[in-house]
């Protein structure tokens, strides 16, 4: 009377099909999507801002380096003036700005006497450092030999080598000095390409010192002083009237007293790059 399925041979038991559900797929498909599109917004939000925040940092504190390099002969004869003879200059020492992208930008140093670069400090660096070789070249000692006096110079490729890092040095030693001098007044916000533009003005006067110690050693002892005269006032002035212009402080008496210090260091620094030796610690 009743059939027996699971006794007939080669169906198995229960074998019943499953039914499609239309909506897992879709619920699969749409979740996944909004996933994706999710993580998708929010990592190109997390890139956006960090990409934002890097650029405002690096336009912050170093700014844009071809811009220290727009010069012209005009500009390097005006500024080699203004930094070895600054008592002669009688315009103003604040920097131009101007409207760029809805936002004031200071021109660039072929459009502004005041501008800092970097052509000028990097030539009179390498100008330095083909004085000093040329210092040692020209000094030495006679010693004896065969009967003979023979000169024996004090060039060395080794020599020349340390005069670099001396160098160095002392512009690493000037820009920090800058800089604690900026810190100090709560004022560390300045980019760090004009700060050691700054800095490597100090070359000019060395190379003019050094060059008159070459030439005669009197020379050399009227114009380290007045170098470093010219230097001292050249970043007094700059500092006060350039870097100095976001200086919210009542403490006036505090901002002389960095300046003079300022000014005063520039006689040992320039005295001890203009002391051309072997032994680049002295």
């Amino acid at each position: 009377m009743y059939n027996d399925v699971g006794s007939r041979p080669g169906v198995p038991p229960n074998s019943i099909p499953s039914q499609p559900n239309p909506f897992g797929n879709a619920f699969n498909v749409a979740g996944s999507g909004l996933i994706r599109g999710g993580l998708g917004a929010y990592g190109g939000k997390i890139l956006g801002s960090s990409s934002e925040y890097v650029q405002s940092n690096i336009s912050r504190y170093f700014s844009d380096p071809q811009y220290y390099f727009q010069v012209n002969d005009h500009y390097v004869k005006n500024k080699l003036k203004v930094v070895l003879f600054p008592f002669l200059h009688r315009g103003h020492w604040t920097r131009i700005t101007e409207p760029v992208g809805g936002r004031l930008s200071y021109k660039p140093p072929i459009y502004d006497i005041n501008a800092p670069d970097l052509y000028i400090p990097l030539m009179a660096f390498g100008t330095y450092i083909i004085l000093a070789g040329l210092s040692l070249g020209l000094r030495g000692n006679y010693s004896k030999f065969l009967d003979d006096a023979v000169f024996m110079s004090r060039f060395s490729p080794e020599a020349l080598s340390l005069l670099f890092v001396k160098g160095l040095l002392g512009w690493f030693m000037q820009a920090s000095l800058l800089k604690v001098t900026l810190l100090s007044l709560g004022c560390g916000e300045g980019p760090l390409l004009d700060i050691i533009a700054y800095a490597g003005y100090t070359f000019t006067g060395i190379c003019l010192a050094v060059f008159g110690k070459i030439i005669s050693g009197y020379a050399y002892y009227f114009l380290m002083p007045w170098t470093c005269l010219c230097m001292g006032v050249f970043l007094v002035k700059t500092m006060k009237r350039v870097l100095f212009a976001e200086v919210r402080s009542s403490d006036s008496s505090k901002h002389h007293y960095l300046l003079l210090f300022i000014a005063l260091v520039q006689f040992p620094l320039f005295i001890w790059l203009g002391n051309i030796t072997v032994n680049w610690l002295l």
